[in-house]
């Protein structure tokens, strides 16, 4: 497959290079990174005594709905999936323009307020202008600077509306479509003649099962089946030939979108969906879902072996929280174990699904080795409806909130100055400093206990329609690497062999769970944990405003002169607030403990004077301390945490107005 890296004699393919200059964090210490005149960026990397290292490292640019990936640029198509998801699109071609935005209606029928591109905060799915128009614009704006595509799935309406039932060759027609959007995009112009149909674009495109892609929505049962088999035609244009079996199996399958050097991993998550009660879990050998870890097993030990790195990427996320379990517990024990082990491989993972702006971050304390051995039974919840609204998506990123609350980020940010000789004078006397304690804390400087797990906002405009550019590293993409791909397609079919030989003779026999190898401890940290080849480095998020637009293209003064366009909503690169000097573990992990923070410090605070002593803090954080709190009356400076405001601004992609943020989340933010 012809992709970004024909070369054009500077080891950048069709790069764009960070501009200006960041900060980068290795172990304890700071370096400031500029653009030299070569476009390459000095990075400095600690050694095992801290001591850093110059290093060159070009970095490129990705897409967010449209991912690019610090070696180029990824196209990330959410609900278009990834690309243009981060984000899901539900086109709906039912939707009519001035129509009524309730849910019985669904933009369907009536009259209402219902623009010509959507209607933003509501429930209605996308029109077909909206689709048209972003990948009208990512081909004006973005198409020349991206190398592939991750498209996340759900790319049909929802069956909301009792009088349009979804038909299952609306879901494939609909799928179809945005194959064909694609086409227009990054289709080859001069390949008429070719009979490989996976050499039909410019760069690497990624699909992935969406929860509506499929009937009964949810619903996926144990493959082959008739949706594998159905969008192993609609998707031949992206799986490569030899893993059309495999697809056909159980809906898996990877492109390297860099040969011999980077993967993207499209996993079925429907097989780990709670609300999939065709299947029951990851730990026994009967279950796709565990068939399925054991090819991403296989996988991810191969691309170690070859020297590759990977990207994983899904539909629905791993989210758990009190009130949002989207994985069976099995399965999110068995992906976050996986993680742990292949960290030396894994650049990250991207999600969808839940519409809103937002990471999570799994810790590997959590991880229960009888659980994923499938020794003992998770506790049975009851399966709650799979409904995310805006109503219930407040009391998740609450409870996230709280979560990350008991994070021992906070640590970091006192003690992050202290110098190595007040350190080594402490190790002297046999104690540790607190920055070491907080080291050990995290798992070592490079936080190797947490991984992170990011998730994109729309293109279907529940809020605002949404995409993505990440930047990544190129250093060294360049260089050599054995070509194993032969070797590789003998073990893994060997490999795929001997499990299918186990579940045809005693699938209920008891089976000896075999943990997958963790890195050699002469490995440096993975692209996750240490800024690196195909490290992301940071993102751009774009968002197009459609109460302004669809307000212009309906104004017949201003409709001449009215542009559909996506906007910058934030940049990691500058942004002050969420100060995430690059998108490792450790920069995630401390961003979530400074939003978790309920007493902020200064930097982190916005203040007014009131006669009320409430803070900023959690109905449960409340309780706890209400013994101390004995209705003072004087004046008291409100703790106003802007980190955590301007979280749950960015996930809402700031639809919500400043009395909304006041009534859902704590009190409004002071300018």
């Amino acid at each position: 497959m012809s992709g970004p890296w024909s070369s054009d004699g500077s080891g950048c393919g069709r790069s764009e290079l960070l501009r200006g200059s960041s900060v980068a964090r290795k172990g304890e210490q700071e370096v400031h990174c500029q653009k030299d005149k070569d476009d390459e960026r000095v990075i400095e990397e600690p050694d095992e005594t801290g001591v850093g290292q110059e290093q060159r490292h070009q970095v490129r640019r990705t897409v967010g709905g449209v991912h690019r990936n610090a070696v180029g640029r990824i196209e990330e198509c959410f609900h278009c999936s990834e690309q243009l998801r981060d984000r899901d699109f539900h086109p709906d071609r039912f939707y009519s323009q001035s129509s009524s935005t309730d849910d019985d209606d669904a933009c369907h029928w009536g009259e209402g307020d219902a623009g010509i591109f959507g209607a933003e905060k509501t429930n209605c799915d996308s029109p077909i202008t909206l689709v048209n128009a972003t990948f009208q614009w990512i081909n004006d704006n973005l198409k020349d600077t991206i190398d592939f595509v991750v498209w996340t799935g759900d790319s049909a309406r929802h069956d909301n509306d009792e009088l349009i039932p979804r038909t299952e060759e609306q879901v494939i027609e609909l799928n179809e479509m945005l194959v064909h959007k694609f086409v227009e995009v990054f289709g080859k112009p001069d390949n008429i003649n070719d009979t490989d149909p996976t050499n039909d674009f410019t760069i690497p495109i990624v699909p992935n099962f969406g929860n509506n892609d499929i009937l009964p929505h949810n619903i996926f049962t144990q493959g082959p089946n008739r949706w594998t088999k159905e969008f192993s035609q609609v998707w031949r244009q992206f799986i490569p030939e030899e893993q059309r079996h495999g697809f056909e199996r159980g809906g898996w399958f990877f492109v390297e979108v860099i040969p011999n050097k980077l993967a993207v991993l499209s996993l079925n998550t429907l097989y780990f969906f709670s609300n999939n009660n065709a299947v029951d879990g990851c730990a026994s050998k009967s279950e796709p879902g565990y068939e399925h870890f054991e090819w991403l097993r296989i996988q991810l030990q191969f691309f170690r072996q070859r020297g590759m790195k990977a990207i994983l990427m899904g539909h629905v996320p791993p989210a758990r929280t009190p009130s949002k379990q989207s994985w069976d517990e099995t399965c999110w024990q068995k992906y976050t174990l996986w993680l742990q082990q292949y960290r030396d491989v894994v650049v990250g993972g991207l999600y969808g699904h839940m519409n809103i702006d937002h990471f999570m971050i799994q810790d590997n304390d959590q991880i229960d080795m009888q659980l994923v051995a499938g020794e003992i039974e998770p506790e049975k919840k009851p399966r709650k409806s799979n409904d995310f609204s805006i109503q219930s998506s407040a009391a998740y990123l609450t409870e996230l909130r709280y979560g990350w609350s008991n994070l021992p980020g906070s640590v970091e940010a006192k003690d992050i100055g202290a110098s190595m000789k007040e350190r080594k004078k402490k190790k002297k006397k046999g104690r540790k400093s607190k920055y070491d304690k907080f080291l050990d804390k995290i798992g070592g400087p490079w936080a190797e206990r947490y991984s992170a797990t990011l998730v994109g906002a729309s293109v279907v405009p529940n809020y605002f329609p949404t995409m993505r550019v990440f930047e990544y590293n190129i250093t060294g993409a360049q260089e050599p690497l054995n070509n194993m791909l032969d070797q590789f397609e003998e073990v893994a079919d060997a490999q795929l062999a001997e499990l299918k030989r186990g579940e045809i003779s005693e699938s209920s026999k008891k089976h000896r769970f075999v943990k997958p190898h963790p890195p050699s401890k002469s490995q440096p940290p993975g692209p996750a944990y240490s800024p690196q080849t195909f490290s992301w480095a940071g993102y751009t998020q774009y968002f197009a405003n459609l109460t302004r637009i669809n307000a212009e293209f309906g104004s017949p003064r201003k409709s001449k002169n009215a542009k559909f366009t996506y906007e910058v909503e934030y940049d990691t690169k500058n942004d002050t607030v969420f100060g995430l000097e690059d998108l490792t573990v450790r920069s995630y992990v401390g961003l979530a403990a400074r939003i978790g923070d309920y007493r902020p410090k200064k930097d982190d605070l916005w203040s007014t004077t009131t006669n009320d002593i409430e803070d900023d803090i959690s109905a449960t954080k409340k309780q706890k301390h209400k013994k101390n709190k004995k209705n003072k009356k004087h004046k008291k400076r409100k703790r106003i945490n802007k980190t955590w405001f301007t979280f749950v601004n960015r996930a809402y992609v700031a639809t919500k107005d400043e009395d909304e943020l006041h009534d859902q989340f704590g009190f409004a933010m002071d300018e």
